[in-house]
């Protein structure tokens, strides 16, 4: 009996390993390249020169609900307001990496 609940238990951990949802670790040094060609124009230096009060700096992105990876992925991926959708033209990888570059900028005060 304790041989298969602990074959059961080995099962239900790999699974959930296995199939879970994995982490959003992108990578900011290619995040950083990757905002440069596409994003500072607009939000050189974490500010926004379309909309003043949106920026790019840990508070107006706490305050704007973009203080998660998964948040700036999707307003990167989908586009918002005057910003422009970018899934077309960056892929996902691309897009998580601009998020981790954004996220650790906005922790450093950029």
């Amino acid at each position: 009996m304790k041989k298969i609940l602990s074959i059961v238990l080995l099962a239900i951990a790999w699974f959930g390993l296995a199939l879970g949802r994995p982490a959003l670790a992108g990578d900011a040094a290619n995040g950083a390249k990757v905002f440069s060609a596409n994003c500072a124009a607009c939000h050189m230096g974490g500010n926004n020169v379309v909309m003043a009060n949106k920026t790019l700096k840990k508070d107006a992105l706490e305050q704007n609900g973009m203080k998660s990876a998964e948040a700036i992925i999707t307003q990167v991926t989908k586009g918002k307001n005057a910003m422009p959708a970018f899934g077309g033209r960056l892929t996902s990888a691309q897009i998580e990496d601009v998020a981790a570059y954004v996220l650790e900028q906005a922790e450093k005060g950029w």
